[in-house]
């Protein structure tokens, strides 16, 4: 557990990478002490994203060190400050991406905070009294109320996690399609890759009776697509075969894809007038050929995560329909293994959860 020191801050023990080996070790830090506008969350679940793996080696050049990584939280609210109306002790509550926009531009008063230029993220960035922020590979966090969300009551905490990022990331690009309209018109819907964020891609384009097409460059993911997941059709990226049977067949592709890669291919799957997002997030550039693009009439354009309503939106959508993450749980003594993993992209199905709430037990 937290506990308070004199100058305002808590000290916390958490689990932070401190270079780019990425090494994940037990690190005891200081967070703010509880604000008139902030919500102390004991945590009991995080996430692990493929971001995470990103910053915690610096792949993309703006990690802070030591890093306490995590940003897909669920967990019990122990103290609320005095202007929180939203939230009491004891609810169960869910904290994501965003740490702090600057609440003033056209997109946060617009609510589409996560594309405010002064957005700051749940780790390794800075929040507004200067400090660096730390992410949910932690026990506690205290997090501004304008960035927490309620996790409806059916949906269980562990499963419930992994939709503060990879759910909300592919709920924005088809909700902005409109596919996710309740009396939308079935369309025949592409979701490259088939991960953490994939997966989720899959069960909110069934859920509303779309026809649903995995993409992906492992045949053994086959099987799961169809019978645990619902996918009505499986093209291996690898097989020209299978591309070509399938060339000119889609209204709309999630490209989830992480590793580097060409989208050209995935744009000829497309109807004429088609559209592929773009939500993974890759180190290298992703090559954009112009001839698939030209000759289609296709579009192009990406995603990131979504704003504090659109998740709320989201959660209620998982309530109505019963959509969680696939997961498979670790301890804190598994987290390196976890990201060895993550990758190598062996076979996980579809996205880790770190038991924070065991491994906090045994912290010291």
């Amino acid at each position: 557990m937290a506990e308070e020191t004199p100058n305002h801050t808590q000290i916390v023990s958490g689990w932070a990478a401190h270079d780019t080996s990425g090494f994940i070790t037990p690190y005891v830090f200081k967070r703010r002490e509880n604000g008139i506008d902030d919500v102390t969350i004991q945590i009991l679940y995080c996430g692990m994203c493929h971001t995470d793996l990103h910053f915690i080696k610096n792949e993309w050049n703006s990690t802070i060190y030591p890093i306490v990584p995590g940003h897909e939280i669920t967990g019990i609210v122990t103290k609320v400050g005095s202007n929180v109306t939203k939230f009491k002790i004891g609810d169960k509550v869910g904290v994501g991406c965003l740490a702090a926009t600057c609440l003033e531009c056209e997109h946060c008063k617009d609510s589409q905070e996560n594309y405010c230029d002064q957005l700051q993220l749940t780790y390794s960035n800075i929040f507004w009294d200067g400090s660096i922020t730390y992410g949910g590979y932690s026990d506690i966090i205290v997090s501004d109320q304008r960035y927490v969300v309620h996790i409806p009551d059916n949906l269980p905490m562990d499963a419930a996690a992994p939709l503060l990022c990879a759910g909300i990331t592919t709920y924005c690009p088809l909700k902005n399609e409109g596919l996710l309209e309740k009396d939308s018109f079935p369309k025949r819907v592409g979701v490259v890759g088939l991960g953490g964020l994939g997966h989720m891609a899959v069960k909110f384009a069934k859920a509303f009776g779309h026809h649903v097409t995995v993409i992906s460059t492992s045949p053994s993911k086959e099987l799961d697509a169809k019978q645990q997941l619902g996918a009505d059709d499986f093209v291996l990226s690898t097989n020209p075969e299978q591309m070509q049977a399938r060339r000119k067949t889609l209204d709309f592709i999630v490209n989830t894809a992480t590793a580097s890669h060409s989208i050209g291919p995935f744009l000829e799957l497309l109807k004429v007038n088609g559209t592929l997002v773009v939500v993974g997030l890759p180190v290298n550039p992703i090559g954009l050929p112009p001839f698939p693009l030209a000759f289609g009439k296709r579009v192009v354009k990406g995603s990131l995560i979504g704003s504090i309503k659109e998740t709320e939106e989201m959660l209620e959508v998982c309530r109505k329909h019963n959509i969680v993450s696939d997961i498979e749980i670790i301890q804190t003594t598994q987290i390196n293994e976890a990201f060895k993993r993550l990758e190598s992209n062996d076979n996980v199905k579809y996205r880790f959860v770190v038991d924070i709430a065991a491994g906090g037990q045994k912290h010291a």
